[in-house]
């Protein structure tokens, strides 16, 4: 037992410990405001507008080679939906598969082409049923941003997309590789576009290549009637035309006022479809694997 003397004493130690223990924390606190006060205020950090790649696909022999390398391509791409849409009866498993392991983010869609236009004899309008389903997407799912046709056999400069991120309307910017001209794009003069220069003008208001255009999400909600028809050769210009009204002074120009090429429409070289496995040879190897992804006569 402490006697009276001993508890007095450690009272006042105890009172002594607190007294320098609350004071010290006070310090600290008053010293740990002011250096907050001192700490430049941090800026929400600025998100760029969305994009959506509507990339029409169909299963080839190429199909998976070509959509891995637009793929890893819209990977160094930020706030990016990709539209995936192909021309199937039922989704493969392979182009699910392709697209998880690539890892940018999508929609995958199927939309055949209607029968009376995949049976005819003259030139097929490839690739409508898929971008008309993509612009369905974004009337139900998107209020913002900018999308593009962007087909899975083209190559394309990542910066071409980091430009058409701000469209307000249509922009549009030279697409390389395409007839014997070379380049399809705007011909400008003074800074304005007085025509096209294109390996073929058919008569169109705007003969642009697919790869050579985007258009606003919000420019697109104010034509609730804008498609792309069913006409080969006329898919780009019937599109544009849909955008009524659309003069050539509402088109913004990108690719440095179109005097550089970003975009090549390279299409890969068709390929023969695999010969079939020999199973009885060779059933029991790696093979068997490696043939669920190509495509066999």
């Amino acid at each position: 037992m402490f006697k009276k003397g001993e508890k007095m004493a450690l009272a006042k130690s105890l009172k002594m410990f607190l007294t320098i223990f609350v004071a010290t924390t006070c310090i600290y606190m008053v010293l740990y405001q002011y250096h907050l006060s001192r700490e430049p205020i941090t800026q929400p950090k600025y998100i760029k507008p969305p994009l959506y790649i509507i990339t029409p696909t169909y299963r080839r022999a190429e199909q998976l080679a070509e959509l891995t390398r637009l793929g890893y391509t819209l990977k160094h791409v930020v706030n990016l939906l990709w539209l995936v849409i192909e021309d199937a009866n039922q989704t493969s498993p392979l182009v699910i598969h392709t697209l998880n392991r690539i890892g940018v983010p999508y929609e995958y869609f199927l939309a055949p082409m209607p029968d009376e236009y995949k049976n005819t004899k003259k030139a097929k309008p490839r690739g409508v049923s898929n971008r008309n389903r993509g612009l369905d997407y974004i009337r139900a799912n998107a209020t913002s941003g900018v999308f593009y046709f962007a087909d899975d056999d083209n190559t394309y400069d990542i910066s071409i997309f980091e430009q058409m991120r701000y469209t307000q309307k249509v922009s549009m910017w030279p697409v390389g590789l395409v007839t014997k001209f070379g380049v399809s794009t705007p011909i400008i003069r003074n800074g304005k576009i007085t025509g096209f220069y294109d390996g073929w003008i058919g008569g169109r208001k705007f003969p642009v290549d697919m790869a050579g255009f985007a258009v606003s999400v919000k420019f697109l909600h104010e034509r609730p009637n804008a498609k792309m028809p069913f006409k080969a050769g006329y898919e780009e210009d019937g599109f544009l035309k849909s955008l009524a009204p659309l003069n050539l002074t509402d088109i913004e120009l990108l690719a440095s006022n179109c005097t550089e090429i970003l975009t090549w429409h390279t299409q890969t070289k068709k390929n023969a479809n695999a010969s079939p496995l020999n199973l009885t040879l060779h059933g029991d190897t790696n093979l068997v694997s490696l043939n669920t992804f190509l495509v066999r006569t």
